[in-house]
């Protein structure tokens, strides 16, 4: 950091480090002067910059330290030192205590460490030094909910609607929307499903209770069972904050809920089913902070990144991501388009539904009500002059055909399609009917991919693999045993095992030999066999290398591919 930076505004910090630019801090001052609150608070949420960019840039201007919570684990002794309330208020996080030394150290969000340190010398032992390290607030709103643990509890709302008693006190004294016990029960079980990382919510009435269901890591678990009579209420509430028809219950009907979960904007879209029991909801849930990562963090081998950046590179043609629905394509999509996402290029995309909103990016959901079908929104988009291009997923002939102009005039395209594997796509496309001499120089490449349970790397064991193991890794018999790993299950992993997942990827990176054959429509078995040659590594290749590191299991993988007729060496 320069000198004379840390004398500076952060405004004018930002802008010399490059972070920001001049009409975005006006942009910024504009909204300060209107809604107050501080100037890097509205930077973020509009999105100039992320929270921990912010949070490195004040803490190198100040010279002091930043810190990153979700690495942290803070110590219980310096959580019993400062009452959850005060936490809240104050917007800080207690790390470590050394009561030997009497030293404290916090994470705040707050550089005017006065501001901080004073209010805590109220509750904290006489002659406590505090240390302070710099941390982005919606970071520090989350750990406070997770250490802290929950302020709301599903088992005593319960309670209270099931009694209409609260804390010693009948409920009909309470005022106000939130003081109603099914607004909260509601919200609970939506923050619960984030903290635990789950994908959906499944909301399922059976003839007598509701049957509540998490997906987690890929598969649905039963969190609780509720008696029916709670859900007409829960039902209603859930469509009120989805802006759907309460009174419709016999048709389905789709929405979207926005929340600010642990600090952080969590979006759910929100699909009802009418069934016999009652409306079936299920709500997906859109965390743009998991939804969104670098292209280093998708886990790709050496070779397949250096392929990957290769295909990206090219400045016009179509890259197609293929797999079945839950398989990943979007994160995928996402982690490239936020990588090519710069000033100077003109992404624009076209989804059903638009999942994560990107800065910069411009973004148009697909409207049966407009008339707006991926086949016209690409013709519309051709106007606005992009330099990248995002089809969500091509359905049908006329799509297929508006992908390939758009690649053909100059632009790279980036589009879905579902096949079981990347070289199966090229056979899809000919099939619906696109032209090989169109498609031959025009494909960029395919990726393919799954996602797979990753193993609890705190219970994992290890154990030498079987003889009837080895073929399906690709191992001849007379080779050494490798030592593969199996799932036990603890504390740390709620007792399943696995922890979070992670993508085995395929990537066909076309070339003029690959071009050549889609042009006189070779068999998938001889573009196979190409690209064999010049390296193609297979979803099962992937796969048994991430067993054979420990990343998963043998039987993991076999959930997800069919190992029996995958493509081995």
């Amino acid at each position: 950091m320069k000198p004379d930076t840390i004398s500076l505004p952060i405004g004018a910090t930002l802008i010399q480090l490059g972070l920001i630019s001049q009409d975005q801090l006006q942009i910024a001052l504009h909204e300060q002067r209107r809604d107050s609150g501080l100037l890097g608070q509205h930077l973020v949420r509009l999105g100039f910059l992320s929270e921990a960019v912010l949070r490195d840039a004040l803490a190198d201007a100040l010279e002091q330290t930043s810190v990153d919570l979700s690495t942290q684990i803070p110590d219980g002794e310096a959580l019993a030192l400062i009452p959850h309330e005060l936490a809240s208020r104050l917007k800080l996080m207690p790390l470590s205590y050394d009561s030997a030394r009497r030293h404290l150290l916090i994470a705040t969000g707050n550089s005017n460490d006065a501001a901080t340190h004073d209010p805590l010398l109220g509750v904290l032992p006489p002659g406590t030094t505090i240390e302070t390290r710099l941390a982005g607030e919606s970071e520090i709103a989350r750990a406070i909910d997770q250490f802290y643990g929950h302020t709301l509890s599903i088992d005593g709302i319960l309670h209270e609607i099931e009694t209409g008693i609260r804390d010693g006190h009948n409920r009909s004294n309470s005022r106000g929307e939130y003081a109603q016990p099914v607004v909260r029960l509601v919200d609970s079980l939506l923050t619960d499903a984030v903290k635990r990382g789950a994908s959906d919510i499944h909301f399922e009435p059976e003839a007598g209770f509701l049957r509540i269901r998490y997906r987690l890591d890929g598969l649905l678990r039963q969190i609780r069972a509720l008696h029916k009579s709670h859900w007409p209420a829960m039902a209603v509430r859930l469509k009120v904050m989805a802006g759907l028809n309460i009174a419709e219950t016999r048709a389905p009907q789709d929405g979207r809920i926005s929340l600010q979960v642990s600090g952080r904007p969590v979006d759910f879209r929100v699909a009802s089913q009418p069934t016999i029991h009652g409306e079936n909801i299920v709500l997906r849930v859109l965390d743009r902070q998991k939804g969104i990562v670098s292209l280093g963090e998708l886990g790709l081998a050496p070779a397949a990144f250096e392929q990957l950046k290769l295909m990206i590179s090219r400045p016009e043609g179509l890259i197609l991501v293929t797999g079945p629905t839950g398989s990943g394509k979007t994160t995928t999509l996402y982690s490239i388009l936020n990588h090519l996402n710069t000033e100077h290029v003109n992404i624009m995309t076209l989804e059903d539904p638009v999942e994560y909103p990107l800065a910069m990016i411009r973004q148009t959901a697909v409207a049966d009500a407009a008339r707006l079908d991926f086949a016209n929104g690409v013709r519309s988009m051709l106007r606005q002059d992009p330099d990248v291009i995002l089809v969500g997923e091509i359905r049908d002939t006329d799509t297929a055909r508006m992908a390939l102009q758009a690649a053909m005039t100059g632009h790279q395209v980036y589009s879905t399609l579902h096949t079981n594997s990347a070289v199966g796509a090229i056979p899809r496309l000919l099939d619906i009917g696109i032209l090989p001499d169109i498609l031959a120089g025009s494909l960029i490449g395919i990726i393919a991919q799954r996602l797979v349970r990753r193993l609890c790397p705190t219970c994992r064991e290890a154990y030498p693999a079987e003889a009837h193991e080895l073929p399906l890794l690709g191992l001849a018999p007379s080779q050494p045993h490798p030592l593969l790993y199996r799932a036990t299950g603890c504390a740390q992993c709620n007792f399943q095992g696995y922890h979070g997942r992670l993508a085995i990827i395929e990537l066909l990176r076309m070339d003029a030999g690959l071009d050549e054959l889609i042009a006189r429509r070779a068999s998938a078995r001889e573009i196979l066999a190409m690209a064999r040659e010049h390296g193609f590594v297979s979803l099962a290749e992937d796969g048994a290398r991430r067993v054979l590191e420990g990343s998963t299991t043998l039987a993991e993988l076999a959930r997800v591919i069919d190992l029996t007729t995958a493509s081995l060496p």
